[in-house]
């Protein structure tokens, strides 16, 4: 046996079995552990035939209880290996099938997170113990990887909880504090301690002593029936509605909620062992298929690498950032001040008046209090956070801002007035760094109103900005390497994840996702139905569809970009290059007073809940005919691969250019920034998501002869 699973056995006969591999930070379901919990279980049998077996507790040495799959194994799993996958599976099953069918009670003792593989070694135990720590997760989130709980999880949990219980948090990775965990049924008790999870495992066991017969688990019991199982035609009916349910959340972009669904509902029909084959089937379909390589990929790894600072420029300790102040207190700046004050930095927050400084406050007040009501936040946590935030002006001197180690400025799209406040920021704050959260003018220019452009640097957030994970790091013509590193360590210290990108208009998200915007109105203007567009974009996987998310970001927004980006090429001698967009955008914003979502109108109509109406959307009846000047003789098909492609097109030339580096911040960046679809791994990864370059090529070169240059595939050259 290996140092995976340590066997050790008291005086008593209680057997704990402590997991614990090896050279590694956490547990996970591999070779090695498959090894070590073979031999476990043999070494159980035999001391049980022996009578020297009174129980069993199972336990971990590390700071989780188990962490799940091996995902570097189940990244390079294909179907050539499919064969000894499939035996390293049925091992793994069949160990846990010993498990809970020794004839003596077996307490998972979760000392620690319990996630996929933990919490499916948890439920083949007879009784499950927890830490009741709010650092502690349990739960199933297989399917944001592209994956099902492929050892025993969706058998077990269906069985335990019932259909109805377990598919919600099966299809949707569900992740449970402790308490939650235990009111859903996944646990049986919690304990104060880690001595106290050991000491109620071992009490749980001595209060069987007694019993003539070991635990069985229900699903062995003769004449089990899984909790809920339709038994007439109307259980039926709601159980036929489940597919349209899904279907109606993922748009049939995942592949992965669909086969969960599918082995929930037939494995309930059948016995345990027969489920768990089916489980098996479905499992090898998805860890084979390419979405799930490519959210492997992307969202666990890519993500990770990111997150440890990859791209952040090596030789500089972490500084962090005691004193943030951020200039402007509208809903980006206020969004900042929330997620700073939240990791524990004194926030100054400033705006044109202090009146305007407090509103916003009370914008992060309310959120905040939204958290409380739902029970996620004590009121004690939110007082801190909001004591933690000073309001002030941005009159002469601006002297709140003197002890600032960092000063971001969040005003509105125009040069001039950020060029002026970033002058007084560093007068006001001489030894703060400097960054602005422009999403599109480039930070040479900018840095240009500066003493020290070498210490000013571009933060680019996403809204709503305690939401979204993404920050873009823009490197100016002058940023210091010191200050990048600065800004990593900030972007890192609010729990984000940061990007470095080089300078340009756009920088990198922004030109690629206004790609997504131009591209959903050029379809109206070539007759597509507005409907059409949005629903292929839902089909294609995209959380909003281009007209709505136009209408969220502002179509004013839109167009104030567009204009100042006319003017600097007008200061250069040039011209930006035509498109059938913008024509749409200045009419919608300076003819019909239709500037978005905050305007209440914009591609769509708002039935805002304060004129009577049920706070809802529809699509501007009018919008086709007022902008509609082609036929709309456009393929469904193409209208999502336009949407993609036109994306995916925009990142590739970012990479030859430079302005992002490697293909795994392109993806980071397009997934976690710009919502692109996370089945396809982002941006650069759905060259591979279509099969590969030449496969993408060719898709291309059709787009390009329909629809325009605009398809025209770069060389991939990474």
């Amino acid at each position: 046996m290996t140092d995976a699973v340590r066997y050790d056995r008291d005086a008593d006969g209680v057997v704990t079995l402590t997991l614990d591999q090896p050279g590694q930070s956490a547990n996970v379901m591999n070779a090695d552990y498959m090894t070590a919990m073979g031999a476990a279980v043999d070494r159980l049998e035999r001391d049980r035939d022996a009578g020297e077996l009174r129980g069993v507790i199972l336990t971990s040495a590390k700071s989780t209880f188990f962490a799940g799959g091996d995902l570097d194994m189940l990244r390079d799993v294909d179907r050539s290996d499919l064969t000894e996958f499939r035996g390293f599976l049925s091992q793994v099953k069949a160990q846990l099938r010993r498990l809970e069918r020794l004839g003596r009670p077996v307490v998972a003792a979760i000392n620690g997170s319990a996630l996929g593989g933990g919490l499916e070694i948890a439920l083949a135990c007879h009784h499950r113990i927890a830490l009741d720590d709010p650092a502690v997760r349990i739960g199933f989130p297989e399917v944001t990887l592209g994956l099902l709980p492929g050892g025993g999880g969706i058998v077990r949990s269906v069985r335990l909880l019932g259909l109805t219980a377990a598919l919600p948090l099966l299809v949707e990775g569900t992740q449970f504090g402790p308490g939650a965990a235990a009111k859903a049924g996944l646990v049986d008790e919690l304990a104060a301690t880690p001595e106290d999870v050991l000491a109620r495992a071992r009490a749980w066991i001595d209060a069987r002593a007694a019993e003539s017969e070991g635990p069985v688990q229900p699903w062995d019991r003769r004449g089990f029936g899984v909790p809920g199982q339709p038994a007439d035609a109307q259980g039926y009916a709601a159980l036929s509605a489940a597919p349209a349910m899904l279907t109606s959340r993922t748009h049939g972009a995942y592949p992965a909620p669909e086969r969960i669904l599918a082995a929930a509902v037939e494995g309930s029909f059948v016995d345990v062992d027969t489920a768990l084959e089916i489980e098996t089937r479905y499992f090898l379909d998805l860890v084979t298929g390419q979405v799930a390589k490519n959210m492997i990929g992307t969202l666990w790894f890519g993500r990770n690498e990111v997150a440890r600072g990859a791209s952040k420029p090596p030789g500089y300790e972490k500084r962090p950032v005691r004193t943030l102040g951020v200039l402007g207190a509208g809903m980006m700046g206020a969004g900042i001040a929330h997620v700073s004050a939240y990791a524990g930095i004194d926030v100054v927050l400033a705006d044109v008046t202090v009146d305007l400084a407090r509103a916003g406050r009370d914008r992060i007040a309310a959120l905040l209090e939204e958290r409380v009501a739902k029970g996620r936040l004590t009121p004690g946590r939110r007082d801190e956070v909001l004591s933690r935030i000073t309001v002030t002006d941005t009159g002469p001197g601006m002297v709140a801002l003197a002890e600032c180690d960092l000063v971001v400025e969040a005003v509105f799209e125009d040069r001039a007035v950020k060029n002026a406040v970033h002058a007084a920021a560093e007068r006001a704050a001489p030894r703060a760094f400097l960054a602005s959260n422009t999403s599109t003018l480039p930070i040479t220019g900018l840095a240009a109103a500066v003493r020290a452009p070498d210490r000013f640097v571009g933060l680019h957030f996403f809204s709503p900005v305690h939401r979204m994970p993404l920050v873009e790091i823009i490197r100016g013509e002058q940023t210091s390497p010191v200050t990048l590193a600065a800004a990593f360590d900030f972007v890192r210290q609010i729990g984000k994840l940061p990007i470095i990108v080089d300078d340009g208009r756009g920088f990198f998200t922004s030109r690629v996702f206004g790609t997504y915007v131009t591209e959903g109105i050029a379809m109206v203007v070539e007759g597509v139905p507005p409907a059409v567009v949005e629903n292929a974009a839902r089909t294609a996987g995209f959380p909003v569809g281009p007209l709505a998310v136009a209408d969220e970001v502002s179509l004013t927004l839109l167009a104030r970009v567009r204009a100042q980006e006319v003017a600097d090429l007008a200061a250069e001698g040039r011209t930006p290059a035509p498109h059938p967009a913008y024509d749409v955008i200045d009419a919608m914003v300076g003819e019909l007073d239709r500037p978005g979502k905050g305007g209440g109108a914009g591609f769509y109509d708002y039935r805002n809940e304060s004129d009577g109406g049920d706070g809802g959307k529809r699509l501007w009846p009018e919008l086709a005919e007022r902008f509609a000047t082609g036929p709309g003789a456009v393929p469904v098909g193409d209208v999502a691969d336009r949407l993609l492609f036109v994306q995916a097109l925009e990142a590739l030339r970012c990479l030859n250019e430079g302005v992002v580096q490697t293909a795994r911040d392109a993806n980071v960046g397009t997934v976690f920034g710009i919502g692109f679809p996370a089945w396809t791994g982002g941006a650069a990864q759905f060259v591979s998501a279509c099969g590969g370059p030449a496969v993408f090529t060719a898709r291309a070169k059709e787009l390009m002869a329909r629809y325009g240059d605009r398809f025209q595939p770069p060389p991939i050259k990474w």
